[in-house]
C-alpha cells in the first residue's frame, strides 16, 4: 500500500513522505561534502589559523585590545580597557595536538560554510512555501548568514577577550599558577563564538514563528520583562562573573529582542492585510 502523499503549499509540487526523506538525505550529504572540503582546506592552513585566529585573543597585537583601550579613553570608562595577558597552555594527551587540529579545522569549516548550510536547508523547505511566502523570504539566506557572522564576530572580538582576560588573571592564591589545557581554551572559544552566532539568529526565528502565528508583537511586548530576565541569565552564563561583561552582552541581546518585536509586528501587519484582501476578493466573487 503506497504511503499517503504530502500536499505542499506549492501546487506545482507533490511529494510523498519517502520523497521528502530522500530529498533531505541528499541535502545532508551535500552539506557534509562541503563541510569536509572546507575542513580539509582549514587543516592544510591549520598552523596559520591556530596562531593568528584561534590563539589571537591571547596575543598582544590582537585588535580588540587596542580598540577597547581607545574606546575607554574616549568614553572615560577605564574598565573597558584590557591589557593583553600571557597564557601558557598544556597538552596532556599523546595525540592531543593532532586531534586538536581536526576539531579546530571542523569548527572553522562550520563557520565559513554556514551560508551554504543555510542555503541547503532553505532549498529543502522552499517547495512547501507559497509564492507569496517565497516573495517575502527571498533574502532569508543573506540575513541568516549576516546575523550569524555578526554574532560570531561579536563573540570573538568582544566577549572572548573579556572572558579570557578574566579567567587567566583570576587567582585564589599566588602559589597557584594558571596553566590551562589547550582543549579547554578551544572549547571555551568555540562555545562563545558559535553561541553568540546562534543567539543573534533571534530575529530570523521570530520572523518564522510570527509567520505561522505562534508569536505576536503583543505577546512579545507583554512578556518583555520575562524575556529580559532570560537575557540576563543567558548573559551571565556566557560571560565571566562580573557585572561589566554582563552589560556588554546584555545590551545587544536586548536590542535584538526589540528588533524582533518590530519584525513580528511587520509580519502580523502583512498577514492581516493579506487576509483582508482575500476576504474582499471572496466577497466580490
Amino acid at each position: 500500500m503506497p504511503l499517503p502523499a504530502i500536499q505542499n503549499k506549492n501546487p506545482n509540487t507533490q511529494m510523498t513522505f519517502v520523497d521528502h526523506l530522500e530529498s533531505l538525505r541528499w541535502h545532508i550529504i551535500r552539506c557534509a561534502i562541503v563541510l569536509i572540503l572546507a575542513a580539509i582546506v582549514a587543516f592544510i592552513f591549520n598552523s596559520w589559523i591556530f596562531k593568528y585566529i584561534i590563539l589571537g585573543p591571547t596575543q598582544t597585537n590582537f585588535p580588540s585590545y587596542k580598540a577597547l583601550c581607545w574606546l575607554a579613553q574616549k568614553l572615560h570608562i577605564p574598565a573597558l580597557c584590557l591589557e593583553s595577558v600571557k597564557i601558557e597552555f598544556l597538552s596532556t594527551e599523546l595525540s592531543g595536538q593532532f586531534m586538536l587540529s581536526f576539531s579546530s579545522s571542523f569548527t572553522m569549516a562550520l563557520i565559513v560554510a554556514s551560508p551554504y548550510v543555510f542555503w541547503e536547508f532553505w532549498r529543502f523547505i522552499k517547495p512547501a512555501l507559497t509564492p507569496y511566502e517565497l516573495k517575502n523570504s527571498n533574502t532569508i539566506i543573506f540575513w541568516l548568514s549576516a546575523l550569524f557572522f555578526i554574532g560570531v564576530a561579536f563573540g570573538y572580538f568582544i566577549i572572548a577577550p573579556y572572558t579570557i582576560h578574566f579567567f587567566s588573571t583570576y587567582q585564589i592564591s599566588d602559589q597557584i599558577q594558571n596553566k590551562f589545557k589547550v582543549n579547554d581554551y578551544l572549547d571555551t572559544l568555540v562555545s562563545l563564538t558559535l553561541g553568540t552566532g546562534i543567539v543573534f539568529e533571534l530575529p530570523v526565528l521570530v520572523y518564522f514563528l510570527s509567520k505561522v502565528g505562534i508569536l505576536t508583537p503583543k505577546f512579545m511586548q507583554e512578556t518583555r520583562r520575562y524575556a529580559f530576565v532570560i537575557i540576563l541569565v543567558l548573559a551571565a552564563v556566557i560571560t565571566p562573573p562580573d557585572a561589566f561583561s554582563m552589560i556588554i552582552v546584555t545590551i545587544p541581546l536586548i536590542l535584538l529582542y526589540e528588533l524582533s518585536i518590530k519584525i513580528s509586528g511587520r509580519v502580523e501587519k502583512n498577514r492581516i492585510k493579506k487576509e483582508k484582501e482575500f476576504f474582499s476578493s471572496s466577497y466580490h466573487n
